[in-house]
């Protein structure tokens, strides 16, 4: 995406013209203009030049932010800085001053001593001509003061984009000129003698009008932009962050240079309490690093060789040697402020309904000021009070609340996330979240740890617990093998020492076995060992308690003696269970996808307290399973690895978890930076705030305008004497956008972690249950309740064609307890739903009975 910055617009209508005139540009793909940052970005392979052409045909300026800052030679950190820096408050400021001071007299006179006879100077008071013509002069220079209105307003219109400036130029401009044609008048009236005539036209003077007009718009734009920038603040406060300086090692010396001048592969120092100025990994020294600034976590990490460091982050303790790994725009902080300024600068698809309004509003209201003026004439009404009522219609309307209503507030709720550590990559991810109905989480990394640990220790009869865990570290310690560095990583904590072996195999789908003083010691699965040893039955029984809590069995042996069982699971996060009845609560479906067997899966899954389970999943199955789900409602998929990349970007929103690969983190919509699980549903809770805050926004913006756009035109004169100054009219302009951007300014005390602020019992219930079971993979519910329908897959040979898978069907929904069974002699399974337990036994010699080899429980 290229990023243009640009200038000339006021309101919601400008940047719809700006966005029409670019997408009309051919090679354009897409086009999203911010009218909160006056940045633009573009999707496409076109020619820099022919954007900034049709933006400058449109009547608005463009520039390239990528050349504006090769060209000073700073940093993209120094853009996004100064593309947040509130340029416009002080110039607003210094016009509302001089605006101000001058137009004290002339209310003064206007309003003290005209209406409320206030004293002037005698040789004042009654030279009606003189008092219109200082009216008129301080009338004129506050408009002076104010050009920018007149200047953007009849330039917009000479484009054929009038926008909300023009509106006040019209109405201000328009108050000024009549007020002239009366002076005139006066002078005439004057001249005759006629002093009735001159007091008539000396109150019909709306002098004070066209000044106060544009100055509560001033007063308005000046709130608006000092609320505006309030909204950008967490993207301000991650910047600030961003080091300046870094000290590298070179020849033997230490060197200080600019972070921007660090390259990839350079080696770093950091001191205690110094910000690591980029990322990398350490190569020498132990510390612990304060991650609070990514994370949001204030426990200190520890940090060693090999370890990885990010920019921003602070070293607490010890001296650090790294060497960068990512500079840059390619470091996590940067990747951070990135997403955050890339959502404010996207559009949530709920944003095109104010786009819609806003590219016809200002010309119906003209229309409708025109009308309002030519009918109350047409009433019998005097040219000045019918002049007043187009006057009040077109000072009273406002496209700029109707075109902030959207963007303040994602860039509010942004800003939010990303304080937290949930960072959404573009505003139709911050939308589109708050719809999810179903969730799909991956269990390796997402509702587990992803390290296995050893959880149990049952040594043979006769053999101590310290000797099983030493045979067992001196086979493992050989290993690479997760399972292995599980019992390395438990025996280090021990101080257990292995024992020299030698002649080492790894033996796949069967375990490890190595020489260890002239006998074999082996370690595996339970057929493995079982051929060497003799396993007793309440050994094998542990065994099958073991995998039904979800815990991975590894049985040793040394030569024809039976050591134990060491038993390795990879255990779920502390957060899991909390986050998944959260989500629940919501009104969520939580379906846990796995590549482990059936009953692992389901040890897992009641663990976690998830509605369904689907096991035995392959990696590039995960994307059909997605696109299965999608059939009942709105789909977030959540997950951490490479192999989940297809299903991130499948799901209708990909969530992934920060500690997991670029890939993942590539291909989602949403990353976790604290890679929790309760950040899940925090997520949604804030895009849920985030939709019913631009709703609100929406709604008060469209009221505004159609109360206020018929009490202005006098609609509510004749029947309930309802009329409007225009100075009344443009004072509630000024506010209504005021207001808007307030209102989205209270999602900052939103409290994202609190559960009470979503609970949505009941829909849950509602859902039909999920079914998506085949041949390749087994679902079930996650609940063992009795009476609930679960659903396995068994193994079965001797199917030759569609017949034998008929009779194989016929045999298995004969058992009571089957409801359905589906074959395939393709894949030598049979998937059948159960609405009770069946016992195995009972299954296998249904398919022995039928002429068929039964193979076993996929699994099992």
């Amino acid at each position: 995406m290229k990023k243009f910055n640009v200038t000339g617009m006021s309101c919601a209508a400008c940047s719809a013209r700006v966005e029409k005139a670019v997408s009309a540009v051919p090679g354009v793909t897409g086009c999203s203009v911010s009218l909160l940052t006056n940045t633009m970005g573009v999707e496409g392979d076109v020619p820099a030049q022919m954007i900034i052409d049709a933006v400058t045909a449109a009547g608005y300026g463009a520039s390239v932010q990528e050349s504006a800052l090769r060209q000073k030679g700073r940093s993209a950190q120094d853009l996004a800085e100064e593309a947040l820096k509130d340029h416009e408050s002080p110039a607003l400021k210094r016009r509302l001053i001089w605006s101000v001071i001058l137009l004290l007299p002339l209310m003064y006179l206007t309003m003290g001593h005209i209406m409320w006879n206030w004293p002037i100077p005698a040789s004042v008071s009654e030279n009606h001509i003189g008092m219109g013509i200082y009216e008129m002069l301080l009338a004129g220079i506050i408009m002076i003061i104010n050009q920018k209105f007149f200047i953007s307003g009849a330039k917009s219109a000479f484009n054929g984009a009038p926008n909300m400036d023009t509106l006040v130029a019209l109405g201000s401009f328009s108050s000024f000129s009549w007020s002239v044609f009366l002076l005139f008048a006066m002078t005439s009236a004057q001249l005759s003698g006629n002093g009735e005539a001159v007091k008539e036209y000396m109150h019909g003077f709306y002098f004070e009008a066209a000044a106060m007009i544009v100055t509560l718009i001033t007063v308005g734009k000046m709130l608006e932009a000092r609320s505006k920038g309030k909204t950008t603040n967490a993207l301000k406060s991650l910047l600030s962050l961003t080091p300046k300086k870094a000290t590298l090692l070179r020849n033997g010396s230490e060197l200080t240079v600019d972070v921007s001048d660090v390259a990839k592969g350079d080696v770093f120092i950091v001191r205690p309490g110094e910000s690591i100025p980029v990322d990398g990994e350490v190569i020498d020294g132990i510390s612990a690093v304060n991650e609070a600034v990514l994370t949001g976590e204030s426990i200190p990490v520890d940090k060693q060789l090999g370890s990885s460091v990010s920019a921003a982050t602070i070293n607490q303790s010890g001296f650090l040697t790294c060497r960068a790994t990512r500079v840059g725009e390619d470091t996590t902080l940067s990747r951070i402020i990135q997403m955050v300024s890339d959502a404010a600068a996207t559009k949530a698809p709920i944003a095109k309904i104010a786009d819609k309004v806003s590219g016809i509003f200002v010309p119906a209201v003209i229309a409708i000021a025109f009308i309002t003026t030519i009918v109350w004439l047409l009433a019998g009404e005097s040219l000045g009070y019918a002049l007043a009522r187009g006057i009040s219609v077109l000072v009273i309307s406002c496209p700029c609340a109707l075109g902030l209503a959207t963007p303040v507030a994602i860039m509010v709720g942004s800003g939010m996330g990303a304080k937290n550590g949930i960072l959404f990559k573009t505003a139709v991810s911050l939308e589109q979240a708050g719809k999810t109905s179903i969730i799909a989480l991956d269990k390796t990394g997402t509702i587990t740890n992803g390290e296995p640990k050893v959880t149990d220790i049952l040594p043979a009869d006769g053999i101590g617990k310290e000797t099983l865990l030493r045979l067992a570290l001196s086979l493992e310690s050989k290993s690479e093998h997760p399972l292995a560095r599980s019992i390395v990583d438990y025996c280090s904590t021990l101080d257990i020492t292995p024992e020299e072996v030698g002649t080492f195999r790894a033996l796949p789908g069967k375990g490890l076995e190595a020489s260890l003083q002239g006998e074999i010691l082996a370690g595996g699965n339970l057929t493995y060992i079982e051929q060497g040893a003799v396993i007793a039955e309440s050994d094998k029984l542990n065994a099958e308690s073991l995998a039904a809590g979800g815990k991975t069995p590894l049985f040793f042996r040394l030569g024809a003696s039976y050591l134990g069982i060491i038993a390795v699971a990879d255990t779920i996060k502390e957060d899991s269970h909390e986050a998944v009845l959260q989500l629940q609560n919501m009104g969520m479906r939580v379906v846990m996808l796995t590549g482990d067997n059936a009953r692992t899966a389901q040890a897992i899954g009641s663990q976690a307290g998830v509605d369904d389970v689907v096991a035995g999943v392959l990696p590039e199955d995960k994307e059909h399973i997605i696109r299965q789900l999608k059939e009942y409602g709105h789909v977030a998929m959540v997950g951490d690895g490479i192999n989940d990349a297809p299903a991130l970007t499948r799901a209708d929103i990909g969530i992934a978890i920060g500690a997991g690969t670029d890939v993942a983190i590539d291909a989602a919509d949403i990353v976790l930076m604290k890679s929790r699980l309760s950040d899940v549903p925090a997520a949604i809770r804030l895009s849920r705030a985030t939709l019913r805050n631009i709703h609100e926004n929406l709604f008060w913006a469209f009221i505004y305008n159609i109360i206020g756009i018929p009490l202005a035109a006098g609609l509510f004169a004749k029947m309930l004497g309802w009329d409007m100054n225009p100075m009344f009219g443009a004072a509630a302009m000024s506010l209504s956008s005021f207001c808007v951007v307030s209102n989205a300014l209270r999602l900052n005390f939103f409290d994202i972690h609190a559960p009470h602020k979503s609970r949505n019992p009941g829909k849950l219930a509602d859902m039909p249950r999920l079914s998506i079971a085949s041949p390749d993979y087994t679902t079930s519910s996650a609940s063992s309740e009795q009476g609930k329908s679960q659903t396995i897959t068994v193994s079965i040979e001797g199917m030759m064609c569609g017949h034998c898978e008929a009779h194989v069907q016929k045999a298995l929904e004969s058992l009571d307890g089957v409801v359905s069974a589906r074959a395939s002699h393709t894949k030598k399974v049979a998937v059948l739903e159960l609405s009770s337990p069946v016992q195995e036994d009972v299954i296998a010699a249904a398919v022995i009975n039928a002429g068929y080899e039964y193979s076993g429980m996929i699994g099992s």
